[in-house]
């Protein structure tokens, strides 16, 4: 059964080599309504009004070898012009520190919002109303102000981490 199933993929391999096109002449066939249409494969002009275009082959030299690393093939294949303009180290300087200044006002606000939040949960540990007999109603209701505490615990994290990137 695998020996017929052999024969099979090799008779099906020959047919599609066999049935690749042929390189070299591209014809320019009319249709009876003057539409003109263009192939390289013989077997498509045969009982049709075509003429050969051209018989060259178009060859075109392989490039330099390419870059090693992806960095590098990136910047080989975008490169920058001649004239582009580069910023200096003293505009680069002041931007890293405009940006730093940024992310410390940001922390600062962000912590100042954590201790709020901190503060708003112990006020409601403190409070309970007439209809929380049962205590997953008072942790029903406590949850938001931990949610609050863990967004801006969060927040807190992730600027420090952006302000330990900083040059």
């Amino acid at each position: 059964m695998t020996d017929s199933f052999m024969r099979l993929g090799f008779a099906a391999a020959l047919g599609f080599a066999l049935a690749a096109p042929a390189w070299g002449d591209t014809f320019k066939c009319v249709d009876a309504n003057g539409r003109s249409t263009y192939t390289n494969m013989k077997e498509e002009t045969k009982g049709k009004n075509c003429s050969v275009v051209m018989r060259e082959i178009s060859v075109v030299p392989a490039g330099p070898a390419a870059p090693a690393t992806p960095a590098a093939r990136s910047s080989a294949a975008n490169p920058s012009p001649a004239g582009f303009p580069r910023v200096d180290p003293a505009t680069q300087k002041a931007r890293d520190g405009a940006r730093r200044r940024i992310l410390e006002e940001e922390l600062a606000e962000e912590e100042k919002a954590l201790a709020q939040a901190k503060a708003e949960l112990t006020e409601q540990e403190g409070i309970r109303t007439g209809d929380e007999k049962n205590y997953q109603r008072v942790l029903d209701r406590l949850q938001k102000y931990k949610d609050e505490i863990t967004r801006h615990e969060n927040n807190v994290a992730a600027l420090k981490k952006e302000l330990s990137n900083t040059k």
